[in-house]
């Protein structure tokens, strides 16, 4: 009996840890070379026969967020926040009416904002983010999330992910992948979130990154946000971000602009089996169609890249069932 047992045991210990290889386990994807490509990849380095085994604890998948697992048009959604919080604060700075970046913001000017650069963005976010505790800026956070509707279709934004992507971090995690999002958008803006809309937990949530200040405030202990950064989590601070971060490189890395192009580079460079996949934006009746000319979510020297180097281009038009999910849900 004991001999039974321990045969039972070894059985069901190898079925819990067993790949999960559903031919409907991505069933948002149609049928084609796009979907084959990222079946095929899985079963070869979680299938202990093949050559390109991968053992679990090197089984890293990196996605950007804005533009790969949720919509980025008209503009990012972390800017909707900060012009909000512009806005809000507003009353107390007179003086904003006249100044940009402040001008655009308070008035929601996207294109005007654009014009400011990387400088007007960062001098925003400094503003609105900084002079609290981390606490607390999780907590405002978390209420305008709740309550936020995008611009165009009036949705909340839980219901602007992408459902493709919420089955593909699914199936990753199904067959030992340890998924993580890389984005440029704010880390500290995303780690209230991204749990309930992808189950990636905040500890594994990377992006850009301002100074943080130890205090003791009445015997109380606390993180203050301050206006420095400390890391710009786009183009080559990507795989700067995932080295100190992760301390690994990824085996699986998924973006959809210029700004990945690197994540990319980095992952595909490392040895054994590798992908790297692109979102690429072509339906224009069920999202926007967009690439190398837009200014948000530019596609252009990634696009190139992938056709050249053969990595997974994704046209939404043609590899996605639906695109939204028909009615929010959790991971």
């Amino acid at each position: 009996m004991k001999v039974v047992a321990g045969i039972l045991i070894l059985l069901c210990l190898n079925f819990a840890s067993a790949p999960v290889w559903a031919s409907d386990a991505l069933p948002s994807w149609r049928e084609g070379k796009t979907k084959q490509e990222i079946t095929s990849f899985v079963r070869r380095v979680t299938d202990r026969r093949s050559h390109d085994f991968v053992p679990q604890n090197e089984r890293i998948a990196v996605f950007d967020n804005d533009g790969t697992l949720w919509a980025e048009q008209p503009v990012y959604f972390q800017a909707l926040f900060v012009f909000e919080r512009i806005r809000a604060m507003a009353a107390q700075h007179p003086e904003w009416k006249d100044t940009e970046p402040y001008k655009s913001a308070i008035g929601g000017d996207a294109k005007g904002l654009a014009s400011s650069g990387e400088k007007g963005l960062t001098t925003l976010i400094a503003t609105t983010h900084a002079g609290m505790t981390s606490d607390e800026f999780s907590g405002i956070v978390k209420q305008w999330i709740s309550t936020a509707r995008h611009p165009q279709t009036k949705k909340p934004l839980a219901e602007m992910v992408y459902q493709p992507m919420q089955e593909l971090l699914a199936y990753l995690r199904g067959n030992g992948f340890k998924t993580y999002i890389v984005s440029g958008g704010g880390q500290d803006f995303m780690r209230p979130w991204t749990e309930e809309f992808y189950g990636i937990p905040p500890e594994q949530v990377i992006g850009s990154q301002g100074g943080l200040k130890y205090e003791v405030v009445s015997g109380v202990p606390m993180l203050v946000k301050l206006p420095d950064v400390v890391l710009i989590d786009d183009h080559a601070g990507k795989p700067v971000g995932i080295q100190r971060a992760i301390g690994r490189r990824p085996i699986f890395a998924f973006g959809n602009s210029d700004g990945d192009r690197e994540m990319l580079e980095w992952t595909m460079a490392g040895a054994g089996p590798r992908f790297a996949g692109l979102v690429h934006h072509t339906d224009a009746k069920r999202e926007w169609s967009y690439d190398r000319h837009s200014k948000v979510g530019t596609l252009d020297k990634a696009l190139d890249q992938a056709k050249a180097q053969g990595w997974t281009v994704t046209d939404m038009a043609q590899d996605w069932v639906v695109i939204f999910p028909v009615a929010p849900s959790a991971p």
